[in-house]
This record gives structure tokens, sequence and C-alpha cells, in this order.
């Protein structure tokens, strides 16, 4: 019970609007550890649910202080690449980037396919051309969206369950606003390329309806750091 109110006071107090994914992740960084519980070999924060102003201005996570992220925008832009192909093969990624990274190997199954790859989940059954036919029919509509996450292929999950739950659309104002669910979120590893491929598919889909990108909100029920990246950055 004590923990839980502990978790309630820290999230009360917490920042939930920043102009770039960069300024969310570097605030992010030490709160996690400061105000994280310990849960299954990380520090994390439970619901957490932020704005980014200007998901479009700056995709890349910078070095600052003593959090050396080393952000690889050539992979990001490769792991996009692979996204917009709807091919869930990580051979298409090899040939994207020139190499599968360790992470994937491991969440592929004997096939080299894997339930993660967004863009292979969000062309099943035309889902991201069908939210771009609705908006531009009904810009109004509360139905633009995106599910990631499918129960009835539960059983498919043992090594590779997709962290994101949905992506919904709304045209605010004129501009084209996104929001991200997701169940879990590593923030050092899939946050940052997350975002990227986030922003990138609202700029997307902004360009296809002729409309301004808007803003970006990401929620998490569980948004996390690993204990081994935590003794790497803090010591």
């Amino acid at each position: 019970m004590s923990t839980a109110i502990i978790i309630i006071i820290n999230i009360g107090k917490m920042i939930n609007k920043f102009k770039t994914a960069n300024e969310a992740f570097h605030y992010f960084m030490p709160y996690i550890v400061e105000h994280g519980v310990d849960f299954d070999n990380t520090r994390a924060l439970f619901n957490v649910g932020f704005l980014i102003e200007d998901p479009h201005w700056c995709h890349s996570i910078t070095n600052r202080n003593n959090v050396k992220r080393d952000f690889n925008l050539k992979y990001a832009r490769a792991e996009w690449q692979w996204y917009l192909s709807s091919d869930r093969n990580i051979k298409k990624l090899g040939e994207l980037y020139g190499k599968v990274p360790a992470i994937w190997k491991r969440m592929a199954d004997v096939d080299g396919n894997v339930n993660s790859n967004y863009g292979w989940q969000w062309q099943r059954n035309q889902q991201l051309d069908n939210v771009i036919k609705l908006l531009k029919t009904l810009p109004e509509t509360r139905q633009a969206a995106i599910s990631i996450y499918d129960a009835k292929e539960y059983d498919k999950y043992t090594y590779d369950t997709p962290c994101t739950y949905a992506i919904q659309f709304t045209i605010l104002n004129e501009h084209l606003n996104m929001c991200v669910t997701m169940r879990s979120n590593d923030l050092w590893y899939g946050f940052c390329n997350d975002q990227y491929c986030f922003s990138m598919l609202q700029q997307l889909v902004a360009t296809e309806l002729g409309r301004p990108v808007g803003t970006y909100y990401h929620f998490a029920h569980n948004l996390h750091l690993y204990n081994n990246i935590i003794e790497k950055v803090y010591g």
C-alpha cells in the first residue's frame, strides 16, 4: 500500500510537457532513478504520460553531461525503412542496415520473423491506409486508430510481445495530433528508437492529409530503465 501511494505522489509532481523527445529523455533518465521503484530488474514508473510539443523538430537523442546515449541515427533510419517495407523478417533489416542487431535475433522466431515490426502491424488489414482515408473523409473522427497488440495472437508472443498497444490520430485546430499507448517502454533503448519511428509515422500521415504536424502524446503503463543501464550511466 505504501509503495503504491509513493508512485502516485511522484507521478503527480512529474513534468508532463516537453518541446522535443530529447528533452523528455533527459528529464526521465534521472527521474526514474530517483523516483522509480524496483521492478523485475529495472527501476520503473507506472502510468506515465507526457506531451511532445514539436515531434518533428528534433528526432535525435543527444549526449548530455554523463548521459552518453550515442543515439545511432543511421540505425533509426534503417529501422524506419524496415517498418515501411512491411516485411517483418530480420533479413530485410540486415539488408537496410548492413547487419542485424543482436536484440532482433533474440526476438525473431525460427523463420526470422518478429511481431514487433510496427510497419507490418499497421499495414495488416490496411490499417494505416484506412486511417488516412477516414481522416480525409471525416476530419473529426474518433476512429482513426491502429491496433498493434493483438490478443488473438497471444500464443505467438512467447519471445516477442509488442510493447505498443495502439496509435491514434486526431485532427485538432487543423493539425494532426498523435497518441501512442504502450504497455511497457524501456527509456534507454526502446523510447529513443520508438520516438523516431512514431514521429516519422505522424509526419507521413500529416503529409498524406496535407496538414501540419501537431503534438505527440506518449503514454507508457511501465516506463523503466534496466539496472545494468543505470549502473553503466550513473555508476
